[in-house]
């Protein structure tokens, strides 16, 4: 990679991350900080899931399942086992990454809409694990009790604090992730996304990338469990089903595909928008359809796409003018 690349990289994740950082300031109580928490924690998991699908080209609709994984697990070790809380949060990272690289060479063998129905299987099997094993998670009643984040000495114990963490986390998954898909890596995963029979022909192997951003995908779920099991001390089985599984794919599609920076947007976009809705009461459902509907209709390369190329016609006019 480029050294000036790279550097534009890092001045975008920082002016991103300082933007991210005053935002409480512009807030007028708590209640909405913990709302920023959550899509950042949804933006940690529309960028993964963006660069599988939206660079490699394959579908999941069973992420939110890998969200789970990594949120039962670190509640487990840290109650039930006593573990320290960092060993809790890298198990859980750690097995919702094994459970998909042991899930990979079947499933990623499948394309198209049978990909999207092997993924949608899993996640439905892992939501009847939450739902059912009742001893070990809670079942449908939820576990309780999950401590609050302390690491390195530092207890993350206010919203105030915990969004400043949850901040720095999502703008280094996006400086890894900008890094990785301008990578030769990166570049292989595009090629893929175009044509298989090309890219390997070209010497790329398949199998092994696949693979790689799907376990990389599913670890970015896994953190973003971890980190969300903390906050709350309480997890459910409703907050890891299918609903969140497509809602995850709609928020990638909704900020763009192919595009780091449209995970991000479409994340804080949708989890920002019921709350704008609220308003409307019985049919805010509605309202929120419908903008879907009509975002996806007249904005096909996702909201950073149409705010693009307004921009892009902004510029034109203001020079027009100054000539």
């Amino acid at each position: 990679m480029k050294r000036p690349l790279l550097g534009r990289n890092i001045v975008q994740a920082g002016l991103f991350l300082v933007l991210l950082l005053a935002v409480p300031y512009l807030l007028p109580n708590d209640y909405y900080l913990s709302i920023c928490i959550l899509g950042c924690l949804s933006a940690i998991i529309a960028v993964g899931l963006n660069l599988l699908m939206g660079y490699a080209g394959q579908i999941s609709l069973g992420h939110a399942a890998f969200y789970g994984i990594g949120a039962y697990v670190t509640a487990i070790c840290t109650t039930r086992f006593g573990l320290p809380i960092p060993v809790g949060m890298a198990a859980g990272v750690a097995l919702a990454m094994v459970v998909a690289w042991v899930m990979a060479a079947p499933i990623l063998k499948l394309k198209g809409h049978y990909l999207a129905m092997a993924t949608l299987g899993f996640g439905i099997i892992v939501a009847i694990v939450f739902n059912e094993a009742v001893d070990l998670t809670g079942g449908p009643s939820g576990y309780v009790g999950i401590p609050r984040l302390s690491l390195l000495g530092f207890d993350f114990d206010s919203d105030r604090s915990y969004y400043n963490l949850v901040a720095v986390v999502l703008s280094l998954v996006v400086l890894v992730s900008l890094n990785l898909m301008r990578s030769r890596t990166g570049r292989a995963l595009r090629a893929l996304h175009v044509s298989e029979k090309a890219a390997a022909s070209l010497g790329v192997d398949i199998a092994a990338h696949k693979r790689f951003v799907f376990v990389l995908s599913a670890g970015l779920a896994g953190l973003a469990g971890v980190l969300y099991a903390h906050y709350l001390s309480f997890i459910a089985p409703a907050s890891f089903g299918f609903g969140v599984s497509v809602q995850l794919v709609v928020m990638v599609v909704l900020g763009g595909m192919a595009n780091v920076w449209g995970s991000v947007v479409g994340a804080l976009f949708l989890t920002a928008l019921p709350e704008a809705l609220r308003e409307f009461e019985d049919i805010d459902i509605l309202v929120y359809g419908a903008i879907l509907v009509l975002t996806i209709m007249y904005l096909p390369d996702g909201l950073t796409g149409g705010l693009g190329r307004l921009f892009r016609k902004l510029r034109r006019v203001g020079a027009g003018e100054a000539r």
